[in-house]
């Protein structure tokens, strides 16, 4: 059972960023994308420390910060997904959220590549393909 835990935290997340597009959509209508999405990321992050105490996880803070190369890459993790949600939030502005969250999940073709080129993953043929689809699914989704 432990084997697909992953499975059902996935299909969370993935109802959650859908609920992400369209609160998004229906919030941002006539308002600036940008303040919004810091607005949004100021209530995540209230929200994610809460969690840590809830947890009583506070602790792990201070064996993180020690960790200078760990921290490089969160920072650049962070920095990373700031600028997505802010490129995401201006394309929900304007765009369908259909089209706007499926063009979103070039993402996944994107981690696959960058995956095999810098970190050495292998994936197989059907993995291959399964990315392949994503890409043609993606493409006649932004299409429509």
């Amino acid at each position: 059972m432990s084997d697909y835990l992953w499975l059902g935290y996935a299909l969370l997340s993935a109802l959650m960023a859908a609920l992400v597009s369209v609160f998004g959509k229906i919030g941002l209508q006539g308002l600036d994308a940008n303040t919004a999405t810091a607005i949004r990321a100021v209530i995540m992050a209230l929200f994610l420390v809460a969690v840590l105490l809830l947890q009583r996880n506070l602790g792990h803070v201070s064996e993180i910060l020690s960790n200078s190369k760990a921290m490089l890459f969160i920072v650049l993790s962070g920095v990373a997904g700031a600028l997505s949600w802010l490129f995401y939030f201006v394309a929900l502005k304007y765009g369908k959220v259909a089209q706007v969250a499926s063009v979103d999940k070039f993402s996944v073709v994107l981690a696959a590549i960058i995956a095999v080129v810098f970190l050495g993953e292998v994936i197989s043929w059907v993995s291959a393909a399964g990315v392949g689809l994503i890409t043609v699914g993606i493409i006649l989704v932004a299409l429509g």
